[in-house]
C-alpha cells in the first residue's frame, strides 16, 4: 500500500493521540491530524509516534483549550492574532514530527462562531471582499516566510459556500470557493504555498455558484499540492464515503505525495476500503 494516502482524524471527537492509537492499531499509519478535542497531552503524546507513523497537521490542530474559528483574513485583531499564533505553533509542531506540510482553510469576510460551522451563520456585518483578500494575501506571505525557515510547505484549502449562505448574506461570505478567485490567488502565491483541493467543498460550491466542477478541477490542478477526498449530495459538505465511480477520481493528479481521505467514519473497515479505492486510481 502506498505511503502517500492519509486518513483524517477530523471525524473523530476524542483527543488526537487516542484517535492515532485506534487508527495505528488497525494498521493505518498515514494520519492527518485535524480537530478532535482539546487535551493538555495532545502534543506530548503524538511526539511519541513521530518515528512510527507518517503524520501531517491540518488547520485546527492542535485544538486550543478555548475554541475559536481560525481566520487569516479577519479584521478583528484579536481573532487574527489568535489565528496567526495558532498557525505558527502548528508549523513548529509539523517540523518536530518530521512533516513536510501544514495546511489551513482560506479566510472569511466575517468571523463565524464555532457553533455556526457547517450551519446557517448568524447575521453579521461583512467586510469588503477586496480588503479581506489583501489582508489574507499579506498574512499568507508572512506564514510562507516563517514556514520556509522550518522547511515546511503550506497548503491552503478552498472554502465551501452553500445556497443557504448566499440566501442569507446575498453574497458569498467566504474567500476562495470559486475557481476564478482560487486561480487568481495562486497565480501570484509564494512558491512554497500550494492548493489543498477539497473535492467535497468544490462539489457543493459548484452547485451553489453555478460553475462546472469538472472544469474547475481541471483548471486548478496545476496548483494542487494535496487533495481532501470525500463525497456529498452537492447541497452540504458532510464528508460521506465515496465510491470507485465518484466524479473526481479520474481527474486526480497522480504524482503527489499527499492525498487525504476526509471521510467522517469511525469504522476502520470503511476507511481502509476508501484507501483501496484511491490507491487504484493513483
Amino acid at each position: 500500500m502506498r505511503n502517500n494516502i492519509f486518513i483524517s482524524t477530523g471525524g473523530f471527537k476524542a483527543p488526537a493521540y487516542k484517535s492515532i492509537k485506534k487508527l495505528a492499531y488497525s494498521g493505518i499509519k498515514n494520519i492527518e491530524l485535524s480537530g478532535g478535542s482539546y487535551s493538555i497531552n495532545n502534543i506530548k503524546e503524538i511526539l511519541k509516534f513521530k518515528k512510527k507513523l507518517n503524520l501531517r497537521l491540518h488547520n485546527y490542530f492542535p485544538p486550543p483549550k478555548i475554541p475559536f474559528v481560525l481566520n487569516v483574513a479577519s479584521y478583528n485583531d484579536k481573532i487574527l492574532n489568535k489565528s496567526m499564533d495558532h498557525i505558527f505553533k502548528s508549523i513548529n509542531i509539523a517540523s518536530k514530527i518530521n512533516s513536510k506540510y501544514y495546511s489551513f482553510h482560506a479566510g472569511f469576510l466575517l468571523d463565524p462562531k464555532v457553533n455556526n460551522l457547517g450551519k446557517k451563520f448568524d447575521i453579521s456585518k461583512l467586510q469588503k471582499r477586496d480588503k479581506c483578500l489583501d489582508r489574507f494575501k499579506n498574512n499568507v506571505s508572512k506564514i510562507s516566510k516563517f514556514a520556509k525557515l522550518k522547511n515546511i510547505k503550506i497548503l491552503i484549502e478552498n472554502n465551501v459556500v452553500t445556497k443557504k449562505n448566499l440566501s442569507q448574506f446575498k453574497t458569498n461570505p467566504f474567500l476562495m470557493s470559486h475557481p476564478d478567485e482560487i486561480f487568481e490567488f495562486f497565480l501570484n502565491a509564494p512558491k512554497n504555498v500550494k492548493l489543498l483541493m477539497d473535492v467535497g467543498h468544490l462539489k457543493v460550491s459548484s452547485k451553489t455558484e453555478g460553475f462546472s466542477k469538472i472544469m474547475a478541477i481541471k483548471k486548478l490542478n496545476r496548483f494542487v499540492g494535496c487533495y481532501h477526498l470525500s463525497d456529498n449530495d452537492s447541497n452540504i459538505d458532510n464528508n460521506k464515503p465515496f465510491t470507485r465511480n465518484s466524479w473526481f477520481l479520474n481527474y486526480l493528479k497522480k504524482n503527489l505525495d499527499y492525498y487525504t481521505i476526509e471521510v467522517y467514519s469511525n469504522s476502520t473497515k470503511i476507511l481502509k476500503n476508501q484507501i483501496k479505492i484511491v490507491n487504484n486510481h493513483i
